[in-house]
Formats: structure tokens, C-alpha cells, sequence
């Protein structure tokens, strides 16, 4: 892994943020259940994108990359193997969502990962889907196979762990034949990304069913082909929204007003920070101004905890973050992550079981921090550089691309001072 030196700049201009990874990983599977063919564009070929698609190629879908950034999916042949090897890389949701897509498929299914993937939590899975005739055969995390044909029937599963596990049932109960529920047996969290899963399978020609305590799903649905156009990133604007605020002057293009996309949010969260925000159709600028703290309840936005942390280590008084315990197992424990990061930089950090306490001020230093080979982390940490008195450096900059590959082409785009560190 290499390093990064980013030297201190006010970033300004205009940069358009990639396609959403979150929306692209729906369309994606959802085209690839689909007897037919689909347009899906544009595509970022980010590692976790990758992943989906080889992992949707050794179940049998005929997934074509071109130059202009668009997948031609034919999904006629999917299941048409009773086994497959699924390679999740370091992808979260790739495993989540296909566990039980590869289940009502009826497929003898391996799935392995690398990185911090094989430990990460698929205890709903295995407690939930025995129950249903799938047998989970696992260690704890991957390497996981599973066997049998999955039958439809009440799914009792919590919603506070994640919502990876909510998407991957609604994509594949509908493939089932008979009706299926999917029963809460805690309250959701991250609720914009089961609104993004119900949205795209509606675009693809499958229901789902709201009910009191979760979701109604009627069998024997059918994905239909479409052509799909992915929007853009909320959660990657968070980063420039991040350097817009601490001085800067960005417009970010790319970007729905009306996108279900939970991490929409922080055009709200910004502004109450004291960021200075105009919207225009699908564009939004942000500059500087004083920052003051906030108190921030991330339950259904986690992943812009590490960008909003940097913000709140330069706005005056206190900034409380909660609601974020699920952060500590992803691909690293990103509250721990931020929190040593920052307190390198110079800042007055602390972390609780669930979140960050963090008072600001005007300027922090440079320092050398550790990328915890976790993209948005190296990211984050990027745009603090704006604020401080010297260089930092980043280890682990290559992770970067498993989400966002010309990050930092873009960051120089805008004036950023960005070099690698080889070795």
C-alpha cells in the first residue's frame, strides 16, 4: 500500500461525483434476474462494483463493461448452474444482498471475501434462512456455503444490525413462489437504503408492500429488463461538501433533488453546521463559513460520520455524534479510526460506545495518520488538510478504490495538493 502527502489548500471549483455505488449494486442484481437485456450507465468500476458483477457472472448472468461507462446485463441464463463460487472481495454488500438471492435461486453457493469481510456479522442470515430450508454451513463469518432451495414464509429478523440484510430479502423473495413477510423485530436503521432497494425492484417490475412492522412481499414476481440510468453519489459529495464548508468554494453536479438516497441528509446537517449552501436543479454549491457544533443522530446515515467528524473538528464548540455503533465493524472501526486520526491532527476528540464528542477549533496540524485500509477514512482525513498547519499524510490511499477510484483526481481537479508516497 502506498502513502499520500496533501498538503494544506482551500479546495474551490466544480467536480461531478460518480454514480452511486449503493444504486448501482441494486440495478446491477436486479438486471441480472431479469430474462433479458438491460442498459445499466453510467458504472463506476469501483472494487466493490466488481464485485457484484463477477459474483452476478458465476450465477449466470452475460455482463458486458464498455468505454462509455454503461453494462449491457443479460440475466436469461441466471440459475442455469446448480453451483457457484461468489467472490465478495472486501464487498459488505455484495455478500448481503446475494446470500439470499443465491438461496431462491436453489444454488449450492460459496461464498468467500477478503480483508475485514470474512468477520463481518451474517449471523441474521444464518439464524433466519435454516428456517426456510436453506442450510448454512459456517464458521462464524466466510467462508459460507448454503444449500437447498429457499421457501417462502415469515422472515423474523432485527433491523438495527443492518440494512444489507433487509435488501438482500426483498430482492429475493420475490423469485419465490408463494407470498413471504418480512417481520422487524427491532427498529430499521439506515431506512433511505431500503427506500433506494423498494425503488429500484419497482423500476425493474417488482412490488414490495409496506406493513406495520416491515414488509409484504407477493411471489412469482418477475424482473422485467430496462434500461437504467445510476444518479449520482450523495455519500461521495459528502467529501467535497466537507472541503466546501472549511473554506472552500465547490460546486458538486451530478446530484438528484428528489434522490431517496438516505445520505441526502447532509445538505441538512451542513447547513446546520452553518455551512453556506445554494441548490440549483441537480447541482449544489457549499462554501465557507463559521462552523458551529451540532448534535448528530447517525442512525440512518452512517456513512458520512467520518467526512461530518472532520467538519465538526473545526466548528466552535461541541459537536455529539450517536447513533453510529454500527460503524465499528465495518471495514475497519471507523469511530476508532476517526477519532486516532483526528487526535494525531491535533484535535479534541473522544469516542463513546456509539459515537464521537468532538470540540472544534480554528486549525489543526499536520501529521502522519493511518488510512486503516478503509476508503472512506483516507478520504475523510483528505479534506481536513484545508485547516491544517502543515502536511499529512495518509497510509492506505489505494483503498480509495473500492468506492471511488479518481478521488483524488478529482481533489487535485479542485486545487488539492496531492501527492503519492511510493513504497
Amino acid at each position: 500500500m502506498h502513502s499520500i502527502r496533501i498538503s494544506p489548500s482551500f479546495l474551490s471549483g466544480r467536480v461531478s461525483v460518480p454514480p452511486s455505488k449503493s444504486a448501482a449494486h441494486r440495478a446491477i442484481i436486479c438486471a441480472s434476474l431479469a430474462s433479458g437485456e438491460s442498459t445499466i450507465s453510467p458504472v463506476e468500476l469501483s472494487e466493490d462494483i466488481k464485485a457484484t458483477i463477477d459474483c452476478m457472472r458465476a450465477l449466470g448472468a452475460v455482463i458486458t463493461y464498455y468505454n462509455d461507462r454503461s453494462l449491457k446485463i443479460d440475466g436469461s441464463r441466471v440459475f442455469s448452474s446448480p453451483s457457484a463460487l461468489l467472490d465478495c472481495h472486501e464487498s459488505g454488500s455484495t455478500l448481503r444482498f446475494l446470500i439470499p438471492v443465491a438461496a431462491a435461486g436453489g444454488i449450492e453457493a460459496q461464498f468467500i471475501g477478503r480483508g475485514k469481510l470474512p468477520e463481518r456479522p451474517i449471523g441474521v442470515f444464518t439464524d433466519c434462512l435454516p428456517k426456510h430450508n436453506v442450510i448454512c454451513d459456517t464458521s462464524g463469518g466466510l467462508p459460507l456455503r448454503i444449500n437447498g432451495q429457499l421457501r417462502s414464509g415469515q422472515y423474523e429478523i432485527p433491523g438495527d444490525v443492518s440494512s444489507q440484510f433487509i435488501t438482500g430479502l426483498l430482492l429475493a423473495l420475490p423469485l419465490l413462489e408463494g407470498d413471504s413477510e418480512i417481520i422487524l423485530t427491532t427498529k430499521a436503521q439506515s431506512v433511505g437504503y431500503i427506500d433506494m432497494t423498494i425503488s429500484a425492484m419497482a423500476d425493474f417490475g417488482v412490488t414490495v408492500a409496506r406493513t406495520e412492522n416491515g414488509f409484504s412481499v407477493k411471489g412469482g414476481q418477475k424482473y422485467s429488463p430496462r434500461d437504467y440510468i445510476v444518479e449520482g453519489d450523495w455519500s461521495q459529495a459528502a467529501f467535497f461538501m466537507t472541503a466546501g464548508a472549511l473554506g472552500g468554494n465547490i460546486t458538486i453536479d451530478n446530484l438528484r433533488p428528489d434522490s431517496v438516497q438516505g445520505d441526502k441528509a447532509c445538505v441538512d446537517i451542513y447547513r446546520r453546521f452553518g455551512a453556506d449552501i445554494i441548490t440549483n436543479g441537480r447541482n449544489i454549491t457549499i462554501s465557507g463559513s463559521k462552523l458551529h457544533g451540532i448534535e448528530i443522530d447517525a442512525r440512518d446515515i452512517p456513512d458520512m460520520v467520518p467526512a461530518l467528524a472532520v467538519t465538526a473538528a473545526f466548528a466552535e464548540g461541541q459537536t455529539v455524534i450517536t447513533g453510529a455503533e454500527r460503524l465499528r465493524i465495518k471495514e475497519c472501526d471507523r469511530l476508532a479510526a476517526m477519532a486516532q486520526g483526528l487526535s494525531r491532527l491535533g484535535a479534541d476528540i473522544t469516542e463513546t460506545p456509539d459515537g464521537l464528542v468532538i470540540n472544534g477549533c480554528d486549525n489543526l496540524k499536520g501529521a502522519l495518520v493511518e488510512g486503516f485500509n478503509d476508503h472512506r477514512i483516507v478520504m475523510s482525513l483528505s479534506t481536513a488538510s484545508a485547516r491544517c498547519i502543515g502536511d499529512i499524510v495518509i497510509t492506505d490511499m489505494e483503498s480509495i478504490n473500492k468506492s471511488y477510484p479518481s478521488y483524488f483526481e478529482d481533489f487535485r481537479s479542485l486545487g488539492g495538493i496531492a501527492d503519492v508516497i511510493m513504497g
